[in-house]
């Protein structure tokens, strides 16, 4: 929460400049445009034929069509509807000779609700995932199953495990935004042609990167969409893989086992010429459950019952410390304490990734019982070393000039030697064909570009695991915090932020991590009326047939299925004084 406070301070005057401006115009709350309901329609044609009778959309090939009947799509019960499959834009590159377009699928329900639904994906893209639109831990709906046309893309390149694709600038260009761009018209035209009307309310949701370009969609495209949904919005993705391999850096210095070999982009498995730290050693599991247990301790009861979870997650940063509440060894490392050294890493990692003068390179983690999960452990210590995650990612994508070796490089080795101080500039930099730095095709522009959006109606839901342990939730504070900056009490009235407590990335964590924002989305978009609670469930062994949706972390000493009212930042879900703490019910927003 520090940083917080720092980075409100240093931003508070640029913040304010803009305000004035950026209010202009805007009006208050009661002068912000109603948009009309979805009117459906249907479609009774055979969608075989969708693949040549669909024409006329700029740069874009039709690949295929066909009939999907009603049954299960991501585990979600999904009427009939029609896929279609395409590609815009393809090119071969001058820069690395490869062949890139833009490929999607499109799912267009026979009984459509008149509504268009862009899912954002994650990762680094690369892979067109099942167009679906389904979000929220273990999700129980999505937007197709609700009767939304659905897009998915792969965001302009056909690399899913390897970063390479950012030696080509115009890739780079297409992942950070411009398939959005691409995508969101000749989507609609393509409706318009199956349903013979265009979508009258458009819709672009995702988690991760998703999230991300979820953000970036509602500064840059915000006349194209009517409501945006962003989950784990890594909004400073460089940022955080920066701050990824800061902190492979800080476990190495703790860790107590090395590692031979390495993993090349084609898994090949190499040996490395020195032995490299081992970062998963730096906290064991037991270690990482025990942190999570002192957490417990100090906050359980902060939101009015001791229930085994911990609903104040800001006010925890209040009273919790690393250096009062964890116990430091007097012996060996056995799972109930942490030696000096790792409360310094501890500590150093939850502050947020430094250069060696002290400037903060990325914002705070909280201290969460999240820690916990396997999530936490997972991108902390094996996507920070991976070549198709962090390290790749930074060479590849974010920095520029981009690394050309894309034979021999290896993940561990590229985390080990990153120097703060002159390689993370490098996702500020531009050079010769890179005409546009990490930090501008990957970021949102500036929050005074919300205006386009809030002032003809449209609205934004983000939610965010309050355990993430990749895309910081204070983070994502600190973008509410700038938006709040340039329009005041005004924002409340077209942006909510929803923490989820002990959530990890997009699921997961000792956590009621099953919930629908799309409903309170359209309903607050188009009837007026503004969420409130949304009420979230825990995935317990016993509430699903379906393994895949089964939440190992959640406690044994919850029901299976608990659930807890998700509240709108900055209230949280308090005890009532009453009931089942089980319940939702039994908690209020205050």
């Amino acid at each position: 929460m520090q940083q917080i406070r720092k980075w409100r301070q240093r931003a508070a005057p640029v913040l304010a400049a803009f305000s004035l401006l950026a209010l202009t115009g805007c009006g208050d709350s009661t002068s912000l445009p109603q948009l009309s309901e979805a009117i459906p329609a249907t479609f009774s044609g055979d969608c075989a034929t969708l693949a040549t009778s669909i024409s006329g959309l700029k740069g874009t090939v039709i690949t295929g069509s066909s009939t999907v009947a009603a049954g299960l799509l991501s585990n979600i019960s999904t009427p009939e509807h029609c896929l279609v499959t395409g590609k815009m834009n393809e090119r071969v590159s001058p820069v690395d000779g490869a062949t890139y377009y833009i490929g999607f699928q499109v799912r267009l329900p026979k009984s459509w609700n008149g509504r268009f639904f862009y899912q954002a994906n994650g990762g680094t893209d690369g892979a067109i995932s099942t167009a679906a639109g389904a979000l929220g831990g273990g999700p129980i709906t999505s937007a197709l199953a609700k009767g939304f046309a659905v897009l998915s893309s792969d965001a302009g390149h056909q690399s899913q495990t390897t970063p390479f694709f950012g030696i080509d600038p115009q890739a780079r260009i297409d992942y950070g935004y411009n398939a959005v761009a691409q995508l969101t018209p000749m989507a609609k035209d393509l409706i318009k042609s199956v349903y013979g009307k265009a979508p009258d309310r458009s819709y672009l949701g995702g988690c991760s990167n998703g999230g991300r370009h979820a953000l970036v969609a509602a500064s840059r495209y915000g006349d194209q969409y009517d409501g945006i949904l962003g989950g784990a919005p890594g909004y400073n993705l460089p940022k955080a893989a920066v701050a990824q391999l800061w902190g492979v850096q800080q476990y190495a210095t703790i860790a107590t086992a090395t590692k031979a070999t390495d993993t090349t982009a084609s898994g090949t498995v190499v040996t490395l010429p020195t032995p490299l730290p081992d970062v998963s050693t730096a906290f064991t599991p037991a270690e990482r459950t025990m942190i999570a247990s002192k957490i417990l301790g100090k906050c359980d009861s902060l939101d009015g019952v001791a229930d085994n979870w911990v609903g104040d997650v800001v006010a925890c940063q209040k009273v919790f410390s690393v250096a009062n509440d964890i116990p430091t060894c007097t012996g060996g490392r056995d799972g109930s304490c942490l030696t000096s050294a790792q409360k310094t890493i501890l500590t150093n990692v939850h502050d947020g990734a430094k250069n060696t003068a002290g400037t903060a390179l990325y914002n705070s983690f909280p201290y969460d019982t999240g820690i916990s999960s396997s999530a936490w452990a997972s991108w902390k210590f094996s996507n920070s070393t991976g070549v198709g995650r962090d390290p790749g990612a930074i060479a590849f994508i974010f920095s520029t000039p981009p690394l050309t070796d894309t034979v021999s490089f290896l993940g561990l080795p590229y985390a080990m030697k990153f120097n703060f101080d002159t390689d993370a500039p490098k996702i500020f930099a531009t050079s010769g064909i890179y005409t546009e730095s990490a930090m501008s095709f990957m970021t949102p522009q500036s929050p005074t570009n919300l205006s386009k959006l809030r002032d003809r109606g449209a609205k934004m839901i983000v939610y965010h695991g309050t355990s993430d342990p990749v895309f910081s939730f204070n983070d994502t504070l600190s973008w509410l915090d700038s938006v709040k900056a340039i329009f005041g009490g005004l924002t409340d009235s077209f942006v909510k932020l929803y923490p989820v407590p002990a959530m990890s990335h997009c699921s997961g964590g000792p956590a009621a991590d099953q919930f629908d924002l799309i409903d309170p989305l359209v309903n607050w978009v188009e009837k007026g009326v503004a969420p409130t609670s949304v009420v979230a469930k825990a995935r317990g062994l016993g509430t699903s047939t379906v393994t895949a949706l089964i939440n190992t972390e959640v406690p044994a000493s919850w029901a299976a299925d608990r659930t807890r009212p998700l509240c709108p930042y900055p209230s949280v879900a308090t005890y009532n004084g009453s009931g089942d703490v089980n319940l939702a019910s039994s908690f209020s927003c205050k």
